[in-house]
């Protein structure tokens, strides 16, 4: 943490891109708190297991036919720690109704920390550090890189997509969509994001939903990611939405604002012909620092709290279901070619949950998560195996090991030993894996990762 004034400094004198436009701010320094991801109280996490459990074996379930269309709703800046988990504010109760109808990941990871990085690797199905990228902290994606998407429109399946925040513009992520939208007449704010956007965001995806171009024939994909849990964190209080004047209460007041616009675009949904044919997945890019290690918004660290998200997966005639597993976000893309009836492509790195997700067992194996080095932040990666998460800074000759069973708060690493040995050799041995992929942009005044 001491080096972000240097990472800043550096950033300002000659990597800034100021046309590409910022979706995280530099963390504010503040006492840590004792938590990452809380665990629940027994009272909360009782009242929230209202759907059956799935260990390691798996369990039993429906086995409906595959979707003819799907629909992701993603939410920026939503953390783990939401009602269907334990967290005792009903402040989604939309979402919450959802979860308990899917298939819902209690241990779901982004790929990395912040929205360029996050959803970059979540459509090329890869850790963004083997995608080619221009190497600025708000990054756009060449487009040599593969989107799944694109698949999914070369297949004949119309794709389209509406989003809420200026970067949109210029990531590149819009490769593969045949209707691509950003909320018009936002302010830009290079610090943060003062906009309020569900309600325009919400109207634009149903009018999408509406298009004949979209729904009207053949199948179709379609994305929204809503933005408004970003910060900065507006008041609602005249919508309603009032828990108060502190961080987490104008945080929560930001996820209940959009989880209503999320519930009436769920009950506009629930109206159409397609309805019984779409699969649903809500998730979200990253979490957010409310204080823990010191921090605040999201980016520039790989903590739990940072990259544990909510994950469910809704398919119509589903059973539900909660699965323990870990899991990453890597996974959608082949989750979303097979769910479409596609074959399986070597572009993508992760596994289909598919089988899991029509009943069959759920193993678990390593999980990463990777904040490749830009002109803003030096590399971040880390990896969970077990109960044991390993964090490399830099190049990874430094790095900690904490039992997240025992510590999700990741407050105290564990000294050397057996186990901070065997994960370092994990970590080196996946590093040893990674096609890195040099910024061909940034330059020279990009950081590295040996930094």
């Amino acid at each position: 943490m001491k080096r972000l004034g240097l990472f800043l400094a550096l950033a300002v004198a000659g990597c800034s891109k100021p046309s590409a436009p910022p979706d995280a701010t530099r963390t504010t320094q503040a006492p840590a708190t004792s938590s990452g991801v809380p665990a629940p109280s027994a009272s909360a996490a009782a009242s929230a297991a209202v759907a059956p459990s799935a260990s390691a074996t798996g369990a039993a379930a429906a086995k409906p036919d595959l979707p003819q269309n799907i629909l992701i709703i993603s939410v920026d800046s939503m953390r783990a720690d939401m009602p269907w988990a334990g967290y005792e504010r009903p402040i989604a109760p939309r979402l919450t109704a959802l979860e308990k109808t899917c298939v819902s990941y209690t241990h779901s990871y982004s790929i990395s920390s912040y929205t360029s990085m996050s959803l970059g690797g979540l459509l090329g199905g890869r850790i963004p550090s083997e995608l080619k990228r221009d190497g600025y902290f708000f990054g756009t994606y060449h487009k040599e890189n593969v989107f799944f998407p694109e698949l999914l429109k070369a297949a004949g399946i119309h794709t389209a997509s509406a989003h809420a925040h200026g970067y949109f513009t210029s990531a590149g992520f819009d490769q593969g969509f045949e209707k691509w939208e950003i909320v018009p007449g936002l302010k830009w704010n290079a610090q943060t994001d003062e906009n309020v956007t569900s309600p325009k965001h919400e109207a634009i995806a149903e009018r999408l939903l509406s298009d004949p171009g979209v729904t009207g024939s053949g199948r179709f994909f379609a994305w929204f990611h809503f933005l408004d849990p970003h910060d900065q964190y507006v008041s609602h209080e005249k919508d309603g939405i009032n828990y108060g004047r502190k961080l987490r209460d104008l945080y929560d007041g930001e996820v209940e604002y959009t989880d209503r616009h999320v519930g009436m675009l769920l009950d506009f949904v629930a109206k159409q012909p397609w309805a019984k044919k779409t699969a649903i997945i809500v998730t979200s890019d990253h979490g957010e620092a409310l204080g823990e290690h010191g921090q605040f918004k999201h980016g520039f660290e790989v903590w739990e709290n940072l990259v544990r998200v909510p994950l469910f997966v809704c398919l119509p005639g589903g059973a539900p279901r909660r699965i323990d597993a870990r899991r990453s976000a890597i996974d959608l893309a082949p989750t979303i070619l097979e769910l479409m009836g596609l074959p399986k492509d070597s572009h993508f790195a992760g596994n289909s949950l598919v089988p899991e997700i029509l009943g069959g067992p759920a193993e678990e194996h390593d999980i990463v998560v990777d904040l490749p080095a830009t002109s803003n932040n030096e590399r971040r990666r880390g990896l969970l195996h077990d109960k044991y998460k390993i964090i490399g800074f830099g190049d990874a000759m430094y790095s900690k090991v904490f039992d997240i069973e025992a510590d999700p708060g990741e407050l105290s690493a564990l000294p050397k030993g057996d186990v901070t040995a065997d994960m370092y050799k994990r970590l080196m041995d996946y590093n040893k894996t990674v096609k890195e992929v040099p910024s061909y942009a940034c330059g020279k005044g990009c950081l590295e990762g040996t930094k």
